[in-house]
């Protein structure tokens, strides 16, 4: 059968069946979004309207945002201020005209607001990315919503001139012509042989400055709960305000996300962090997940859910001069290794974190680096804090070689941490002016660590930066105790609703495991998204089993031309263009 006799059947068969009208199945909301499923009446497509319960004006959503999944459709609505919303959907007729009096209004949803904590915020008051701190989009804010369909193809306007393609916008967005905000939304599952050529052959798409501490204004997220990219990373270099967020990261090259060199104010957030390519040894999980060095600075990472790490975050080298300033909180270290996180030279805060059953270490501090560890849980975490070359970090080798490679050591000052079920616990607290010490334990958040508390190996003390008014942001924790049901409840980390993976991890043997997870491998390489389409558009997509129409059978209806505009006369598996209209062979 051509393609031209299957439409025509297919147009017949959908035109003997009876729909039953729009119904909502779901309606929730999320951190500045808010979501709907609903049912399809066989309409040719949807538009659907939302507005604010206080305003009373309806504003149509964007057309890529209605999205089919084959036995229900979706839609989402991203960018809006923390409060109450409805949607409205409306059937399209064929004619385009909408079918009024078939709308459909759901119920009130809550949109709340994302938490900003940490040093990415700190004095920077413009919104990180292309968002202002109200979650809504900057003024004269593009946006570029990118499928498997038109990754390579996809285009964007920026400050005057167009740039085409995934990484061929983030090279355009670098700062040389501009500081146009760009807020780049990914729908489904996108994977590297989706893209266009990639800016790093080490980690994959890179966001680029021109010289360090670029100003971009640039927002990289997915739109509902199964955006994800597969088998690349990011790399960051030269980056001011870049925010990533709402994503999962699948079998990457090297890193899922690395802030390599000179980045600033920069916000990683509710992304999924799974394993990349098997390197073999210590990277048999993938190098690392998330990893920030080369005097990047003002960093946060939070709501982020990382499973079964390896090597979850490196933050620092040894070349950082300062001032880096970080932040971890309400992270999900869920079963990972160890590094949450590995610091060398930097100050960092970490806390609110819910360590989950980690097999090698919490926090290690190495290199002069100064770290604040507060009110996180530890659930059977073995070794929750560690100073390179003293302490708990040599108590268990005979060799006295420790963990971190013979590294001069850093400073931990904790407060309000708690540990359960922690059966192999090794942490020891200073005291006495002792010298085997995993941390300096405080009474008091605000009190200070005196400068005669030295780290064995290399004498550095603790910089006392979370007590400095002049360094540090406002916050306000969460109590240890209650961490856990945060950081899992329905705002909590990785992405909205926890995104479109589910796997259990058995506590009894991956607590204290720290192979690969071959379940969790397999499941992760196998996964398919479940997503159709964008409704609405001109997209038909040929079933497997259907012959591919070759040129002379569509002569009649016009050539065919792949995407770059060149006529096809011999179509294999791909898209193509006719009449106006793209169509997929699969």
């Amino acid at each position: 059968m051509n393609l031209k006799g299957f439409l025509m059947a297919l147009t017949m068969f959908a035109s003997t069946l009876s729909f039953a009208a729009v119904s909502v199945q779901e309606v929730g909301g999320w951190f500045e979004s808010g979501y709907a499923t609903f049912t399809k009446d066989g309409s040719k497509s949807y538009n659907v309207y939302y507005k604010s319960v206080d305003s009373g004006e309806y504003l149509r959503v964007d057309g890529p945002l209605v999205r089919d999944y084959g036995t229900y459709a979706r839609v989402d609505m991203l960018g809006i201020k923390a409060g109450d919303y409805k949607f409205k959907i409306v059937p399209v007729a064929e004619d385009g005209t909408e079918k009024v009096n078939e709308a459909v209004e759901t119920n009130v949803f809550t949109a709340k607001a994302h938490d900003r904590g940490g040093f990415a915020h700190l004095n920077y008051t413009k919104g990180i990315g292309a968002y202002n701190d109200n979650g809504t989009l900057k003024a004269g804010a593009k946006v570029v919503y990118v499928t498997a369909e038109n990754a390579k193809t996809v285009t964007c306007e920026v400050d005057g001139k167009t740039f085409t393609g995934l990484q061929g916008i983030m090279d355009g967005r670098n700062g040389k012509y501009g500081t146009t905000p760009v807020a780049v939304r990914i729908i489904g599952m996108i994977k590297i042989t989706d893209t266009d050529e990639l800016g790093s052959s080490s980690e994959g798409l890179q966001i680029k400055g021109q010289k360090s501490y670029t100003e971009m204004n640039v927002t990289f997220e997915g739109v509902g709960n199964d955006a994800v990219i597969h088998g690349f990373g990011i790399l960051m270099r030269n980056c001011t305000s870049v925010e990533l967020r709402n994503f999962a990261v699948m079998n990457c090259k090297d890193d899922c996300v690395s802030l390599d060199t000179d980045n600033s104010h920069c916000w990683i957030h509710n992304i999924d962090f799974f394993y990349g390519n098997d390197k073999g040894g210590d990277q048999a999980k993938g190098d690392g997940s998330l990893d920030v060095k080369g005097d990047s600075q003002y960093i946060t990472f939070s709501y982020n859910h990382f499973w079964d790490s390896g090597k979850s975050s490196l933050c620092g080298m040894k070349s950082e001069s300062g001032p880096n300033y970080m932040t971890y909180h309400h992270n999900w270290f869920d079963h990972s290794d160890s590094r949450h996180p590995r610091v060398r030279t930097m100050s960092v805060h970490v806390y609110n974190n819910y360590f989950d059953g980690n097999a090698k270490y919490g926090v290690g501090a190495t290199t002069g680096s100064s770290v604040f560890v507060e009110s996180n849980y530890y659930r059977n975490t073995n070794k929750p804090m560690m100073i390179s070359m003293q302490g708990t970090d040599i108590a268990a080798d005979p060799k006295g070689k420790g963990t971190f490679s013979g590294e001069n050591g850093g400073m931990i000052k904790a407060y309000g941490n708690v540990f359960k079920e922690c059966t192999g616990l090794r942490y020891v607290t200073y005291q006495n002016a002792q010298v085997e010490f995993d941390a300096y334990e405080v009474t008091d958040r605000n009190e200070k660590v005196p400068a005669t508390v030295k780290a064995k190996l290399g004498g550095s003390t603790y910089d006392n930066f979370d007590t400095n008014a002049s360094l540090m942001y406002s916050y306000t924790p969460d109590a240890a105790d209650d961490v856990p049901g945060v950081v899992t409840g329905q705002y909590g980390a990785g992405r909205m609703q926890h995104g479109d993976f589910e796997f259990a991890f058995n506590n009894a043997t991956d607590d204290s495991s720290y192979d690969i997870n071959t379940g969790l491998k397999t499941k992760m390489l196998n996964y398919k998204s479940s997503f159709v389409g964008i409704i609405g558009d001109d997209t038909v997509v040929v079933p497997t089993g259907i012959t591919a129409p070759v040129y002379n059978e569509v002569q009649a209806d016009g050539p065919i031309y792949d995407l770059s505009g060149r006529v096809v006369r011999n179509p294999q598996r791909g898209i193509y263009i006719q009449n106006g209209k793209k169509f997929i062979i699969q």
